[in-house]
């Protein structure tokens, strides 16, 4: 996205006529959620970050530097007891009931999040959370690379969902889903996205 924004909302990145901050809903969930970003990523106006931070307000998002410091890691606080993270894995951790006050997300591509990961140590020592493969089949704006796959968004309404039940997830899940719509109508390909999934125009 260019610098400076020309013609986008600052919030939420989408082409003003297009913008969907007057949509966005207020949701507070008990669980704290902590998104460790790529700085690429935060270049990106496809990135969904974006919207989850205007929505929940108990997120919090940290950019993480790879090529200025490669050895980040994250302040000791948040490698306590009820800290998870949320992460494609071989032998997760079964869902806890009530144990999960804080959620760790690494938001990036695959390559990033695997190398993000490996150099943050400090995540190491926390349980994994993985989510099963989606029943069916989701519009977004990046192709998964696997069932599992999910945009980051998409990944914290289906967690919290599993946590917190339906009726905070439900709202998460909407602005996903008018997030994609209207930053696809933004560029001019919503019909033919859409018609992917037999979606209404």
């Amino acid at each position: 996205t260019s610098e400076g924004l020309p013609g986008r909302c600052p919030e939420c990145w989408i082409r003003r006529e297009y913008c969907v901050c007057a949509d966005v809903p207020q949701v507070i969930s008990r669980t704290e959620v902590v998104v460790i970003r790529h700085l690429r990523e935060s270049f990106k106006s496809t990135g969904t970050v974006r919207p989850a931070a205007l929505a929940l307000r108990t997120l919090r998002c940290i950019d993480y530097s790879e090529d200025g410091q490669p050895a980040i890691d994250l302040q000791p606080t948040y490698a306590q007891p009820g800290s998870y993270v949320l992460f494609p894995s071989d032998s997760p951790s079964p869902w806890p009931s009530g144990a999960v006050s804080r959620l760790i997300l690494i938001d990036g591509t695959w390559r990033q999040a695997r190398r993000m990961y490996q150099r943050l140590p400090s995540l190491h020592s926390l349980p994994q959370l993985s989510l099963p493969p989606k029943a069916e089949r989701v519009l977004r704006l990046r192709e998964a690379p696997s069932q599992v796959g999910r945009s980051t968004l998409e990944a914290i309404a289906d967690a919290l969902e599993i946590l917190e039940g339906e009726s905070i997830a439900a709202p998460l899940h909407a602005l996903h889903r008018l997030y994609v719509e209207r930053v696809f109508r933004a560029r001019g390909v919503w019909n033919l996205r859409s018609a992917i999934l037999g979606i209404s125009k």
